[in-house]
């Protein structure tokens, strides 16, 4: 099978992941030029919290948009950053749904909750849906360079995750309507300033939609996430491209990625075999010639273990890549035959 850049470039998302240190940045980089080059708009999303795509581009990206060159914007998104701001909107739709007197105890909850576990995780996805959706629809493209291989299969898997856990959400305020229609109808109505009114406190409250309003709000995250998961899934917008060194740690980790990507219906689009050494490397001493075999050994494996997959090499560079001169440089290579088996 043979594909090219300009295939890849069909698609209007592209998840460039990998084991951490193998070159996902400038790979997204890179790629994002070329598309620029071609005349293609595209944002350029790192979601890695080590960001290191605006040291490529010498310039400050931070958490806004910021245009790095002619048709490429960049955007470094702090996962932090994203809890704390997720968390301040939640406060805030929460006390539009609640007496007063609870305001303190939403806070408290909440300060606690910013804190848990897969807070971070959680708030970085919805930034993410949230691009893969209405907010990408500017540009024709869409890279993101994504965290190490870890956070990217949890990244494809808590759309689901997120979306069960609001039905259950949605399923339990139906259940507590009823019953709390049942109670009315026993005792005679809500206990005016019952400090465990979360919601539907219908005397201390003016507003007499609030069920409606905490639906409305459970139900716009669904969509969010239903439609992040179903654009992940669809190959024909969606592609991931899986970047891999020729050294053992990473064609293990890379080979994981593939079966795990494929439980989520996920397929790779290609494989870029980033930083292979100089052919003029096996004949130049001892040392040089025992790393390079090696990295020969490598090379078969990976083409063995991801024959199924296009393949594009690009060569270890003698010197760092930094700046327009080397994305274009790596671009080049990009643009060559992608092939497999």
């Amino acid at each position: 099978m043979t594909v090219s850049l300009r295939d890849l470039f069909e698609h209007h998302l592209i998840f460039v992941g990998g084991k951490g240190g193998v070159g996902k940045t400038t790979t997204a980089a890179a790629i994002a030029l070329m598309a620029a080059e071609e005349g293609r708009t595209c944002l350029l999303v790192s979601t890695d919290p080590a960001h290191s795509l605006g040291d490529i581009f010498a310039t400050t990206i931070g958490d806004r948009r910021t245009q790095l060159v002619d048709r490429v914007w960049g955007l470094e998104i702090d996962p932090d950053v994203e809890a704390a701001r997720h968390i301040e909107t939640v406060k805030s739709q929460m006390k539009k749904l609640v007496h007063p007197r609870l305001y303190n105890e939403i806070d408290r909850q909440l300060d606690l909750a910013s804190h848990a576990p897969g807070a971070s995780e959680a708030a970085l996805l919805e930034r993410v849906a949230e691009l893969m959706g209405d907010g990408g629809t500017q540009f024709d493209l869409v890279v993101f360079d994504t965290a190490p291989s870890g956070h990217t299969v949890r990244l494809l898997s808590l759309p689901e995750v997120m979306a069960a856990w609001t039905d259950g959400l949605l399923r339990h305020r139906v259940r507590s309507s009823r019953f709390g229609s049942v109670l009315k109808h026993l005792g005679g109505g809500q206990i005016k300033g019952d400090d465990l009114s979360m919601i539907d406190s219908a005397q201390d409250h003016r507003d007499e939609s609030l069920g409606g309003k905490l639906n409305n709000v459970l139900e716009t995250r669904r969509r969010k996430f239903l439609v992040a998961r179903d654009r992940l899934r669809n190959s024909a917008t969606t592609a991931f491209l899986l970047v891999v060194n020729p050294d053992k740690l990473s064609i293990l980790e890379s080979r994981k990625i593939v079966n795990l990507l494929g439980r989520f219906d996920m397929n790779v689009f290609a494989v870029v075999i980033n930083r292979v050494l100089p052919d003029e490397l096996g004949a130049g001493g001892d040392f040089f010639e025992a790393r390079y075999a090696q990295e020969q050994t490598y090379r078969r494996e990976i083409a063995s273990v991801f024959s199924a997959l296009p393949q594009v090499v690009v060569p270890l560079l003698c010197h760092d890549v930094r700046g327009l001169d080397s994305l274009r440089e790596i671009g080049r290579e990009l643009t060559g035959a992608w092939t497999g088996a």
